[in-house]
């Protein structure tokens, strides 16, 4: 299907007054796989460094219901002790059995109404939009909390099938209060970029949890690139 005509323009943002937004802050993604117990500990450690941490969000691609419930019920008392958001990825039914605080939809995972049906209206709903303006739009207009573009750089994490550039952040968060999230390949070195750009939330996985020095100081490498953010 071809997309309808949006403005594409690098220079896009420039044409508007900036919007006023909170400071970019992080979005933990867990591995894909992992040791319950080892990776408890890491996100407690994350959590416990200081950083600016907004949500966590539990992907398990692969993983039975059994294992997926048993992580969450050992995790998510951790992203509540600090006042995380706690999300599920893909899975609405496991997001509702769970109590999770939201879900992360793809584009086969079901639509926003359903969700906001099923979750109810405090629930945090996330869309992965690729590198699709048309695909946010109808993301932002079914009720999504906020949209997920992507992937800004390579990543081992997953297969990346799309990739785009940090202009569409600066396109979405001067048409949308709705919040935008970065995803791909993240690490503290190659994210000015998008903070720049206008990135409300960086999501980050191997940068965090495969950090040669542990997940605090991983979530602490972000604080120098992340301030550029601040009002």
């Amino acid at each position: 299907m071809t997309e309808p005509d949006f403005p594409e323009s690098a220079d896009f943002g420039s044409l508007f007054a900036p919007d006023r937004r909170p400071p970019c802050q992080l979005y933990l993604v867990s591995p894909p796989a992992f040791d319950l117990s080892a990776h408890t500990s890491a996100l407690a450690d994350a959590l416990g460094a200081g950083g600016q941490v907004a949500a966590y969000q539990l992907r398990l691609k692969g993983a039975d219901d059994a294992a997926i419930l048993k992580a969450a019920s050992a995790l998510q008392p951790i992203c509540a002790a600090h006042d995380i958001a706690f999300i599920l990825n893909d899975r609405m039914d496991l997001a509702k059995q769970c109590g999770a605080d939201g879900v992360h939809l793809g584009q086969s995972d079901g639509s926003p109404l359903a969700a906001r049906a099923l979750l109810g209206h405090d629930a945090q709903i996330g869309v992965t939009c690729h590198a699709s303006r048309h695909l946010a739009m109808e993301a932002g207009e079914a009720g999504a909390n906020y949209v997920a573009f992507g992937a800004f750089f390579p990543t081992s994490t997953k297969t990346i099938d799309h990739m785009t550039e940090p202009d569409i952040l600066t396109w979405w968060t001067t048409l949308s209060p709705i919040p935008c999230v970065a995803i791909g390949g993240i690490r503290a070195e190659n994210c000015p970029p998008l903070v720049a750009a206008g990135a409300d939330f960086l999501a980050v996985s191997a940068a965090i949890w495969s950090h040669p020095l542990g997940a605090a100081a991983a979530v602490r490498a972000f604080d120098e690139p992340l301030g550029s953010s601040q009002p």
